[in-house]
């Protein structure tokens, strides 16, 4: 009995270590927001320590009804945001979402982001993949002063 107990808890080992992902979210966050807003955006570095780049094609969140990839551009000296078809996290390296810049819009939020909540978040990569975390909710503000 002790044989088969091992045997399995070897095998259990094994094929986790197997299942791990190439891909980590480092610091993932999303905007909170007044109670009658309807769309927000999420935050994150994800880093590729695999030898081969991988694509971010969709994101899902019941936190909200739509949910697109988008960037950010210059266009005639104005920034518009722009939804993109996938990003790209080049192998061996990491690929920021910031404010600006790439990030993932929330539309049609199912109720307000509060601070200190979290929401779930799935990634969808092109080659069948999945990553899936918990995004804390963060006032966008925070620690800033304003002047008059």
């Amino acid at each position: 009995m002790k044989k088969n107990i091992f045997a399995l808890s070897a095998l259990l080992l094994s094929s986790t270590a197997f299942a791990q992902s190439e891909l980590t979210i480092e610091n993932p966050y999303t905007r909170a927001t007044p109670p009658n807003a309807v769309n927000s955006a999420i935050f994150m570095t994800i880093k590729n320590d695999g030898d081969k780049d991988r694509t971010l094609v969709s994101a899902t969140t019941s936190a909200a009804n739509k949910v697109e990839l988008h960037t950010v551009i210059k266009t005639d000296g104005m920034m518009k945001m722009r939804e993109v078809e996938s990003i790209t996290i080049a192998k061996n390296s990491d690929t920021i979402l910031k404010p600006g810049g790439l990030h993932i819009m929330l539309f049609e939020l199912t109720g307000p982001l509060k601070e200190e909540e979290f929401i779930d978040v799935n990634l969808n990569f092109a080659n069948g993949d999945k990553e899936v975390f918990k995004a804390p909710v963060k006032k966008v503000m925070a620690g800033m002063k304003h002047k008059m």
